[in-house]
């Protein structure tokens, strides 16, 4: 069994390294390597490589056979997979929160859409990376709007694919700044709170294909709206 100061220190190297994946320092399908990690960070190997495990575990970098641990490429297929288990459930999940929700829910959708409209997506002087804050708001509004559902396996689904994609997503951001997301969770609250069921998981469907239409688009282009696939 780790001891207690073993245990702080791969959560504090995790943290960090999460962190520095998330703000874009360590590029697309660059290489983690341990030993360099371990001496950034003033730890022991050993401390690294069970941060590292973590954030494999979180998507936000793979295990390389023979070959250590790197950021995912942007050229990995397993964005769109993500995406495609997304927009498989996610619509589906919104059409029973629709249904199912109740007033308490309502509330909830409006409230967390108001955080999201309000809070900067960057942050003062860090340029191009979504806020720490904001990554936070955007998430909770999109558990709000599927917890209506009051199906906690289902809601467990979206929590694992979410942090999974995460990573792509802030990619996306960079890829695609001319994108409306203010209009986009504007049209996802007034179609979910309106009750139209077909309307909001169209407006879902649309929304998640956005973000994985920029990943496929050359940077700095603004992405091209997709069709959703027909129900």
């Amino acid at each position: 069994m780790a001891s207690p100061d073993k245990q702080m220190l791969s959560e504090q190297v995790y943290t960090r390294l999460r962190d520095a994946i998330m703000r874009g320092d360590h590029a697309p399908g660059a290489p983690l390597r341990p030993q360099d990690l371990a001496r950034e960070h003033d730890v022991s190997l050993a401390v690294v490589r069970e941060a590292l495990v973590r954030v494999v575990g979180d998507g936000l970098a793979d295990r390389l056979p023979n070959r250590g641990f790197a950021v995912p490429a942007f050229s990995d297929r397993r964005w769109q997979e993500i995406t495609e288990a997304r927009r498989t459930i996610e619509p589906l999940v919104l059409r029973l929160s629709v249904e199912r929700g109740d007033l308490d829910w309502e509330g909830r959708v409006r409230a967390a859409h108001h955080r999201l409209s309000r809070t900067p997506p960057f942050d003062d002087g860090e340029g191009e990376h979504l806020s720490g804050e904001w990554s936070e708001a955007h998430r909770v509004f999109h558990r709000t709007l599927l917890d209506g559902c009051g199906n906690p396996v289902l809601l467990e689904t979206f929590d694992r694919l979410w942090t999974a994609s995460e990573l792509a997503r802030r990619w996306a951001a960079r890829r695609s700044p001319g994108r409306d997301h203010l209009a986009e969770h504007r049209l996802l609250e007034e179609t979910a709170l309106a009750r139209d069921a077909d309307a909001a998981a169209e407006a879902l469907t649309r929304h998640l294909t956005l973000t994985a239409a920029a990943l496929t688009e050359k940077p700095g282009a603004e992405a091209v709206p997709v069709s959703p696939p027909p129900p």
